[in-house]
């Protein structure tokens, strides 16, 4: 039975913390891995360990951070024993979510087009060179590696799903010591106003929260003073004051808590001491950007919407509207 060795992808992180001044997250960040790997370790850890060993050793490897899909390339093709396993390893990590990803040839064609998103959301952004960069709710990884690839100088996702940290080491299996890591950690499991991050991004998460006023709090303690908050979540139209909270699900997910007007959005910044807050995108969410894929086969955005009017959801609430929300921390 394959073994998840936690301490061979996370010790290289929990070292530089140390090394930079930030010794009690990284004694806070041991405990928490050391209780999600040895003292109850999820059930799935040796299958996910399996299919990531299944992907072959390649020398020589080159990565375009900068293109739609994030790109694995070699100098040589890959044999055929190795394309068969690479493509067994892969699939081994199913469902993939966000995306997409290119490895030595095989497209993952996940059910989101994250680049989508990062198309929309890149030109607004300062300048990411050399900045530190916190990614809340990153799933996979792939805007971290955007984020790389837009000269980042350290970049830190957090999401505690464990299969997307599989996902984002497939990639990083293949790249070695790059200033990217991913933790599989909550929002709530680092310390507070760590005031460490130049920009801080959390892109899907907001409408997760019961409280989306102590996220906000939770993502401007994370910023140094200057730093910019890049904030995307769904938002539904209406004025200043006016919030959806679904009665029971929207679009089928249980955990939609609040959806806001822009207006209100922009209140709630200014209310948790945000300045220069300002709305940079509003756009629908379609099922050209999120559907079912080979790669994700389980329902997707469209099995959500009223099938008789694509503009609402099952529930007849008004259809997945998403805003990018830049903002920065006095």
């Amino acid at each position: 039975m394959a073994l998840f060795d936690w301490r061979a992808h996370f010790l290289p992180f929990i070292d530089f913390l140390q090394q930079s001044g930030h010794e009690p997250w990284a004694e806070r960040l041991t405990r928490q891995l050391i209780a999600r790997f040895e003292d109850n370790p999820h059930g799935d850890l040796p299958r996910w360990q399996s299919a990531l060993d299944l992907l072959p050793e390649v020398p020589g490897v080159a990565a375009d951070l900068n293109c739609s899909a994030i790109t694995l390339s070699a100098p040589d093709p890959l044999t055929q024993a190795q394309s068969e396993s690479l493509e067994q390893g892969l699939r081994g990590l199913m469902p993939w979510r966000k995306g997409p990803f290119e490895f030595f040839g095989t497209h993952i064609d996940t059910e989101w087009r994250s680049d989508w998103k990062w198309d929309r959301v890149a030109p607004h952004l300062s300048d990411l060179r050399g900045r530190t960069i916190l990614d809340v709710g990153c799933g996979s990884g792939y805007h971290c590696w955007r984020m790389a690839g837009a000269g980042a100088g350290r970049v830190v996702g957090i999401d505690p799903g464990l299969l997307f940290m599989f996902q984002f080491l497939a990639v990083k299996g293949y790249l070695g010591e790059v200033p990217v890591d991913l933790l599989p950690v909550r929002m709530e499991d680092l310390p507070d106003n760590l005031k460490m991050f130049d920009t801080t991004f959390s892109m899907g998460v907001l409408y997760h929260r019961r409280s989306p006023l102590d996220h906000l709090l939770e993502l401007k303690g994370t910023l140094r003073p200057g730093g910019e908050l890049v904030l995307e979540t769904l938002v539904v139209d209406g004025p200043e004051g006016f919030s959806l909270m679904p009665e029971d699900r929207y679009g089928q997910m249980r955990n939609v808590w609040f959806l806001p007007s822009c207006p209100t959005l922009l209140r709630w910044l200014d209310r948790t001491g945000f300045s220069n807050a300002r709305v940079v995108d509003v756009s629908d969410t379609t099922t050209e950007e999120q559907r079912q894929t080979d790669w994700m086969r389980f329902n997707s955005l469209a099995d959500f919407l009223d099938p008789n009017d694509s503009s609402k959801t099952v529930e007849g609430y008004p259809g997945p509207k998403r805003a990018t929300i830049i903002a920065e921390k006095p």
